[in-house]
């Protein structure tokens, strides 16, 4: 009976070894330049992790009912860092977004960048709104087939800056795909993407949800 059990412990112990060799077979292999860019993206979100902890101006300051935790992102994977010129739009139409507390805002719909993910070819929006004290500032917002389940339903944003080069080759890195403030705390209003903004695919990676 003893050496049965033994024979059955020796098989599983085989077993696990043989499956953590293949697992690590199929593991991604980096470059140096990806791995520093992968401890890059952490060292930023553990940045973003201390101000929203203990920043005066974090939602989780302002809004005492919301405890904090740390913000919850998908693994740092350089396969989702795309790259494209910036194609302006003959016509620069204002259009109306709405914000979750339902007000109507208005951005112009001022060009747009495109790549290809899964055989797919992506065309992303990209937005000219106004600060407060009349800057311009650009931004991309999307909702794909993660928004709802793994990712804030309402959808992601990620912040765009503006190259006079017309030649210029952005990056799209959605690692920097992060939750509007509203993700936190419902004493915050923010814009909604419209239909054209969903990407029929998903994007795992960047922020998740924060409240599951």
């Amino acid at each position: 009976m003893f050496k049965v059990k033994t024979i059955k412990y020796l098989y599983l112990i085989l077993f696990i070894f043989t499956f953590g060799l293949l697992l690590n077979s199929c593991e991604k292999k980096y470059t140096e330049q990806q791995l520093f860019y992968i401890n890059g993206v952490n060292k930023l979100r553990q940045e973003k992790n201390d101000y929203m902890k203990s920043d005066p101006d974090s939602p989780f300051q302002r809004d005492k009912n919301v405890s904090f935790h740390p913000l919850n992102y998908y693994d740092v994977n350089p396969d989702y860092v795309f790259y494209s010129k910036l194609y302006l739009y003959d016509k620069r139409d204002t259009v109306t977004v709405f914000g979750t507390k339902g007000e109507a805002r208005q951005i112009v719909r001022f060009a747009y960048v495109k790549f290809n993910i899964d055989n797919k070819n992506i065309k992303l929006n990209v937005y000219q709104g106004k600060s407060g004290n009349s800057i311009n500032y650009y931004t991309i917002w999307f909702t794909d087939k993660t928004s709802g389940d793994e990712t804030y339903g309402v959808g992601r944003y990620l912040d765009f800056d503006l190259s006079r080069d017309p030649n210029y080759i952005y990056t799209i890195d959605f690692n920097m795909a992060y939750n509007p403030y509203c993700a936190y705390t419902p004493t915050y209003s923010c814009a909604i993407p419209r239909k054209e903004d969903h990407l029929d695919v998903a994007i795992e990676a960047g922020e998740k949800k924060f409240h599951k």
